[in-house]
């Protein structure tokens, strides 16, 4: 497919409409001190900008220009030193507004001797989610992660990408409405990634607003509408990444295999018209992450493999009713389409079982068997709730009979 290339531009998803203004940074400055009180580092010097709901919103800049002090403090872990900043209307300090946040830090700060479901339990406990609701979306979030087959290992035992999908997960537990992401992509394998991305747009399709801080400009690229480039501090660019991006004085132009005399038509032409300026002839290239991805696709077909397995589709409480098509299909061709919420399941009430008067009463006559021996065999392996209401109605009848 030839290709006259005067200006190569990646193709972006067109950014949402205005909406409500879910972050909102006027004049932040954040500068640390040393012991005696003394400036030591102007972090963040007089920043300015606004994230709108349903936005995908990138902070770039090289290492130490501002990215992670600016998250610490959109989510009140540091006080500015000036300037102001609302969350949803109110101070990131504001206690109802930081149940509405979700965050991935850029280290996975994780308790090493939880297995994975023990540990989105515990997450999930923070937030005051019911226990049905832990256990449903702990177990939609590991599969979407790629790690329901490794859900009884300690996290302390996984690798940096397998704590990363841990980490991720943890994030979404609570369904928040604004996603806090500081180097998700750290760690993970191409496909890991691609994933992430993915998950990225269908959170942003839902009305979701995501701020993402990556030093993987191709991953910034794929995903964002909007970014700010930090450097010393300060905003030295922003915008669209098409206002950004695009290179007004050049065109590029792609049709199929040309016959050589067709060829040499279009070219003179072009050279006719162009008074100066090259007009160069090549064939398109695919990128090497859809490369990797096809041949990873096809050798999955014929080989199991120990690690972490693809991820599958979005949790159902995160799509909210979008559907995401399977992980073989482009990311742009991806996208959640809109579909009805299933309806609730009628689950019926549990019946209790009726306490045994006789058995209670041969337990209390002496030398008669232990009450222990009564209890499910696998009340306290099993952990189950409903094991420990039976034992806890045998254990308190028998007790009210010895009163007696």
């Amino acid at each position: 497919m030839p290709v006259a290339e005067l200006n190569p531009q990646s193709a972006v998803r067109s950014p949402p409409s205005p909406g409500e203004v879910v972050v909102s940074v006027r004049g932040l400055t954040k500068v640390f001190k040393d012991f005696w009180n003394r400036p030591k580092a102007r972090a963040v010097d007089n920043v300015d900008f606004e994230v709108r709901r349903g936005e995908v919103f990138g902070l770039l800049g090289p290492n130490g220009s501002g990215k992670s002090t600016t998250i610490k403090l959109l989510l009140g872990l540091l006080n500015p030193t000036r300037g102001h900043i609302e969350v949803f209307g109110h101070s990131p300090r504001h206690v109802q507004t930081k149940a509405r946040l979700g965050y991935l830090p850029e280290e996975s700060y994780l308790y090493r001797y939880l297995n994975s479901r023990e540990t989105l339990d515990f997450f999930g406990n923070l937030f005051q989610l019911s226990k049905g609701d832990r256990d449903k979306r702990a177990e939609q979030l590991l599969e979407m992660v790629g790690l329901s087959r490794t859900q009884t290992r300690a996290v302390g035992e996984f690798s940096k990408g397998m704590q990363r999908r841990i980490g991720l997960a943890q994030a979404l537990i609570n369904d928040p409405d604004l996603v806090i992401l500081d180097e998700p992509t750290a760690g993970l394998d191409p496909i890991g990634c691609r994933e992430v991305k993915d998950l990225i747009l269908a959170l942003a399709r839902r009305g979701k607003t995501v701020i993402l801080s990556s030093h993987l400009l191709s991953d910034v690229e794929d995903v964002c509408d909007r970014v700010v480039i930090y450097y010393g501090g300060k905003i030295q660019a922003a915008g669209t990444l098409k206002e950004l991006l695009a290179v007004p004085d050049t065109v590029r132009i792609t049709s199929p295999v040309l016959p050589r005399e067709t060829l040499e038509q279009v070219l003179a032409l072009l050279r006719r018209d162009l008074s100066h300026g090259e007009v160069r002839v090549d064939n398109p290239t695919q990128n090497l992450e859809s490369y990797f991805l096809d041949v990873v696709r096809k050798a999955r077909a014929a080989q199991e493999t120990s690690g972490a397995q693809s991820g599958a589709r979005v949790a159902e409480y995160l799509r909210g009713g979008l559907e995401v098509r399977p992980a073989a299909a482009k990311v742009l061709e991806r996208l959640t389409q809109v579909s009805p919420p299933p309806a609730p399941a009628n689950i019926p009430e549990p019946v209790r079982p009726a306490v045994d008067d006789k058995k209670l009463e041969a337990l209390s006559q002496p030398g008669g068997p232990s009450p222990l021996m009564e209890l499910p065999a696998n009340a306290v392996a099993s952990g189950n709730p409903a094991d420990f209401s039976k034992a806890d109605e045998k254990l308190s009848s028998l007790l009210g009979k010895l009163k007696q």
